[in-house]
């Protein structure tokens, strides 16, 4: 009966042990677990934190970025006026973009890609205004009406494709080599036919859509270069 007795004391001993054992895991995860908690809470809280900071940072910066550009319109419609009047040029600005729309007429020749007299003093003027903007892409794009071209300057220019983009070309040259804007800064694009602003089917529709339109873009919109192989 001793024995016994003795045998299933040691049995309960045995199983305190065990259970206390696991009691005091279970407490040392729970403590661990929370701390786990508590501190993933507190780099919530940091990383919440300097995000609001980034952020006011950025609108900041964008309500400067817009004013500057505001100002650049401004100096563009006091200056273009006489053209504006004219229906020459339309100057617009949606937020942080700006776009300078004008009709061949006033730079090119009909069917040419060099840059008349007037246009070149015109382009001075729009060119010494953007070249004082700041993280700013200068893109220019060459538009046509969809009259094909003559059969006389196919040989050079096959398609509106290449007139267009000869068109923007020369426009970019004009603004780095004459202007002085940095040439990083500026872009040029051939749109052709395909993205009119008026009907086409009518003399006053496709003379609106032969132009030069010089948009200001947001720099950090444009893809990163290629690293040099």
């Amino acid at each position: 009966m001793k024995v016994a007795t003795i045998v299933l004391c040691m049995i309960a001993l045995v199983l305190a042990a065990i259970a206390y054992h696991f009691y005091s895991a279970n407490k040392q995860t729970e403590t661990e677990f929370n701390f786990k908690i508590t501190k993933l809470e507190q780099q919530k809280a940091a990383l919440e934190n300097e995000l609001e900071i980034k952020i006011g940072e950025i609108s900041k910066e964008k309500e400067e970025q817009i004013e500057r550009l505001k100002n650049a319109y401004n100096e563009l419609v006091t200056d273009m006026e006489k053209e504006i009047e004219e229906g020459k040029i339309q100057i617009t600005q949606l937020a942080d973009r700006l776009s300078v729309s004008m009709v061949d007429r006033i730079l090119f020749p009909s069917g040419e890609v060099e840059i008349m007299p007037e246009g070149l003093e015109v382009l001075e003027r729009v060119g010494k205004v953007l070249k004082n903007t700041e993280n700013k892409i200068i893109r220019v794009e060459g538009h046509t009406d969809n009259v094909a071209i003559h059969s006389n300057l196919q040989k050079e220019f096959p398609t509106n494709w290449e007139l267009s983009t000869a068109r923007a070309t020369n426009v970019v040259r004009f603004f780095q080599e004459n202007v002085g804007i940095e040439a990083g800064r500026l872009q040029a694009i051939g749109m052709s036919e395909y993205h009119p602003v008026a009907d086409n089917k009518t003399a006053a529709g496709r003379s609106q859509n032969r132009r030069i339109e010089i948009i200001l873009l947001p720099e950090y919109g444009n893809p990163s270069p290629l690293p040099a192989k």
